[in-house]
């Protein structure tokens, strides 16, 4: 067995430069053989401890912690004693506490993210809510290339290029200009635990409007939590206009669409939502469902409700989200389906409405923000399991 994945490794490292530009990974073949989850560990396994290999010692401490299995994530604050100044990790007394207020200084409060071990998650700039990890313009050419057939290891076809065009959308935003950090090489990679095909280890990896948390427990594979957004949504790449999150926005308003007008009246709610209500930070907390559910649905409506679904779900490695795509359709009768703002929005650009999905394993929301006063252009997503927090049905007794 040792020697079969010692011939796989070479064969990993023999073909890199072909595929981590976008090229069909080894692991994509592996995945058909046998037992598909188990072969996907394997490959990502292979490709994890490929990218360790380029690392030092010293720089391995760098890139590679402790996975440390908690039932949630925890709160945590940062805050900056100056605008110049690195921001820091702050107590909840601390952040609260009276302080002079300027540019750069963050909200009231500080600046909030997740912390699950020694993993941090946030939907703020990295300059604001550090990482561990290594930031991508920190690597070598090599080590960059294994970094993101890591990824393709890890994620489905369409989800890694997701990712690709959120990078992107960061990316243009750098070069727009901003005070803060922001573009392809701030985003952070970082390895929790020893890749390993039997015990638990995890692959955290983003940056301002991306948090990939994903834990590989043997056959299983959890994103969840994880975040997507992007700023602007709208940019150009190649002489081609890119919207990200695209198919999340038009296939949410296709669901609308095929609501009567009785069913409307329970989906939209009588309130307006302006930001996540379970964002980092909120891990844990009870969030009483809203809107209409799944067994008020009709069979086209809740495929289209599956569809929107799997734009997040279907992130991770299609071995890891088939699993994973069963349970939600399981509950999707205790699914809920609820719709804050407009109804329609402009061709070929993402709305300004905010909506949830919550079912008995599943919460989503995606919310437009305000910032830069064009919530088209600006948008925070959440993808969580109440029932599996950071892995933890797998990963705790």
């Amino acid at each position: 067995m040792k020697h079969g994945l010692w011939i796989l490794g070479c064969l990993f490292l023999a073909t890199l430069p072909a595929f981590a530009h976008g090229a069909p990974s080894p692991s994509s073949a592996l995945a058909t053989a046998g037992d598909a989850p188990t072969s996907q560990t394997r490959a990502a396994v292979i490709a994890a401890r490929s990218f360790l290999a380029r690392f030092n010692v010293h720089d391995r401490a760098a890139i590679q912690f402790p996975f440390v299995a908690q039932k949630s994530g925890t709160l945590a604050r940062f805050r900056r004693s100056a605008p110049d100044q690195p921001a820091l990790p702050v107590t909840d007394a601390q952040a609260t506490a009276p302080m002079e207020r300027g540019p750069g200084m963050g909200p009231p409060g500080g600046f909030v993210g997740e912390r699950y071990g020694t993993a941090v998650w946030s939907n703020y700039p990295v300059s604001d809510v550090p990482r561990p990890g290594l930031q991508m313009g920190r690597l070598t050419p090599a080590q960059h290339t294994a970094a993101l057939h890591l990824l393709q290891a890890l994620l489905s076809a369409q989800g890694y290029q997701k990712v690709r065009d959120i990078m992107g959308s960061d990316q243009a935003l750098a070069d727009s200009g901003t005070p803060f950090a922001s573009g392809e090489a701030v985003y952070t990679l970082a390895i929790f635990g020893e890749p390993s095909a039997t015990a638990p280890w995890m692959v955290q990896f983003g940056g301002h409007h991306l948090g990939l948390n994903i834990v590989i427990d043997g056959p299983h594979g959890v994103m969840t939590p994880t975040l997507t957004g992007a700023q602007p949504a709208l940019y150009q790449r190649d002489g081609k206009t890119v919207r990200v999150l695209a198919g999340e926005n038009d296939k949410a308003f296709a669901l609308l669409d095929l609501l009567d007008t009785a069913q409307r009246g329970q989906a939209i709610l009588p309130y307006a939502v302006k930001d996540l209500v379970q964002g980092p930070g909120h891990d844990g907390e009870t969030l009483v469902p809203e809107g209409i559910r799944g067994d008020a649905l009709t069979a086209a409506q809740k495929q289209a409700l599956i569809d929107i679904i799997t734009e997040w779900a279907g992130i991770i490695n299609d071995a890891y989200a088939a699993p994973r795509m069963e349970e939600i359709r399981a509950g999707l009768d205790q699914t809920w389906f609820a719709w804050s703002g407009p109804t329609t929005h402009a061709p070929g650009r993402n709305g300004s409405s905010y909506y949830r999905i919550q079912g008995p394993r599943l919460l989503i929301e995606f919310s437009p923000q305000g910032v830069g006063d064009d919530p088209t252009l600006h948008v925070h997503t959440v993808y969580r399991d109440p029932t599996d927090r950071y892995g933890s049905r797998f990963t705790l007794p």
